[in-house]
């Protein structure tokens, strides 16, 4: 996933960088409008971080130049301005999500995940990888045609890894999307829920779906594996 932080704070900007990274995003980093300009025609950004108080931007439109050249690419708004009346009118102009400053990095982590997740929300209702098929509207789950009955946060934990398939997800982000919930304290439960599913999904099969990648946390197939 690629990132674009257009961030007047340096310091906090090259904080971003560094936490979400440790999410897995490729990160680019701007500090004034006029950067803009100088970034390739299609580098493809999945969501874009935007300081609208960045120098050069329109005070009436400051989504102006980013809407412009990525149309269809998610955009966060960071603002200092508390009014409700200001944030309302961020989103009617077309912002995905508003925060205002001071924010909890916490939070801007969740609500990025969180509006990646509804624009890449597949279309389809059924989920198919490799023998394993899951209902998304039924919750029904097979491995090469054995039903598989799993519990509710079983189930939110296999779609939330299905939807990242190959990519390392870590244990942090996972307790945060599935649990909804934040710290470092409580990721052992992952731990847990996932030896739940290699139980039951894994069980009996020679080729493994559900991979551990050291130092980091799980993933659904990919070539890292290490139990």
């Amino acid at each position: 996933m690629r990132l674009l932080v257009a961030e007047v704070d340096t310091a906090l900007a090259e904080f971003l960088k560094s936490r979400f990274q440790q999410e897995n995003f490729a990160v680019h980093v701007l500090s004034h409008s006029d950067q803009f300009a100088g970034l390739p025609e299609n580098p493809n950004f999945d969501l874009i971080l935007l300081d609208t108080s960045l120098p050069g931007l329109p005070a009436a439109d400051p989504m102006h130049v980013p809407h412009r050249r990525w149309p269809d690419t998610p955009l966060i708004l960071l603002i200092a301005d508390t009014a409700v009346e200001q944030r309302i009118r961020a989103l009617n102009a077309g912002a995905d999500d508003v925060l205002v400053k001071p924010f909890a990095v916490a939070e801007l982590v969740a609500r990025v995940h969180a509006v990646l997740r509804r624009h890449n929300r597949p279309a389809q209702d059924e989920f198919v990888f490799e023998d394993l098929q899951v209902n998304r509207v039924s919750h029904e789950v097979r491995r090469a045609g054995r039903p598989i009955e799993l519990s509710p946060k079983e189930y939110a934990l296999l779609e939330f890894l299905l939807r990242q398939p190959g990519r390392p997800v870590p244990r942090n982000t996972i307790v945060e999307e599935v649990w909804r919930m934040q710290g470092d304290a409580v990721t052992n439960v992952v731990d847990v829920y996932i030896n739940y599913l290699r139980r039951k999904i894994d069980a009996g099969s020679d080729h493994p779906l559900i991979r551990t990648v050291r130092g980091i946390g799980y993933q659904i197939g990919g070539n890292h594996y290490s139990r």
